[in-house]
């Protein structure tokens, strides 16, 4: 099984322009997330996709491998997805590039759920976490993951699911971790597609399956790090260096 890992890598960001070129310690932020990434020996190829000249020339200048978009994307899944198409590939694992401390044990719990007889019924899988902070729980920032017993995603949303009405009921939040794994066919039906009513409602791209019918596999695992969406998000990752 060819394993890839793409990382999205757009410029522009409306909270923090730049924010994959910022520097981060000795690296920028982008070079930390492809280094890691090359790091965990999972993949057979590790790519970065990007619009940008600036980002294409960091990673290429220190040995790394990336590609130019040909064509304006709505959601870095259908970033990679362009660059994909024509490379000989089984499975496709998402690498947000504002993940600057991607780690190997839960890239590799990712990747498991498509091995042995249940995983070939997997054709989307992604990581979440457990979210303890009420304040989290009620931020929008902070996308929310419903599963069923089988840990297949029900429902994705900022909202805060399930809502609390009984309050002598237990109940674990989980949040949605960016970080996707595909079956190369089930990312290539997913360009195909138009972007559906929850997913443009909620702005979470991974609704669009659930709308057409395929459940994402969840696996839960322990946060991977800062994810850098603020400067304060930069600040807080340096601390961690």
């Amino acid at each position: 099984m060819k394993i890839a890992a793409f990382i999205p890598a757009r410029y522009a960001a409306t909270r923090f322009p730049a924010k994959l070129m910022q520097q981060l310690g000795t690296k920028t932020v982008i070079q930390h997330t492809y280094d890691n990434t090359v790091a965990t020996g999972l993949f057979n190829e590790v790519i970065v996709v990007t619009d940008s000249d600036i980002i294409y020339q960091e990673i290429t200048s220190n040995g790394g491998k990336a590609v130019m978009s040909v064509r304006t994307h709505e959601s870095g899944s259908d970033r990679i997805a362009e660059a994909a198409e024509n490379i000989d590939v089984d499975i496709i694992v998402n690498v947000q590039g504002d993940e600057p401390f991607v780690q190997r044990e839960p890239l590799q719990q990712l990747i498991a759920v498509f091995t042995g007889t249940a995983g070939e019924q997997v054709q989307v899988a992604s990581l979440m976490q457990v979210l303890k902070d009420p304040a989290q729980i009620e931020d929008p920032n902070y996308v929310k993951v419903a599963v069923d017993r089988n840990m297949n995603s029900l429902f994705f949303s900022r909202s805060v699911i399930p809502y609390p009405r009984s309050k002598e009921s237990p109940i674990i939040y989980y949040e949605h971790i960016g970080v996707y794994a595909f079956r190369k066919a089930a990312l290539m039906q997913f360009t195909n597609w138009p972007i559906t009513p929850l997913e443009a409602a909620e702005k979470i791209e991974c609704l669009r399956y659930l709308e057409y019918g395929i459940p994402l596999k969840m696996v839960v695992t322990e946060y991977m790090g800062v994810e850098i969406d603020t400067p304060a998000d930069l600040i807080k990752a340096a601390s961690l260096l």
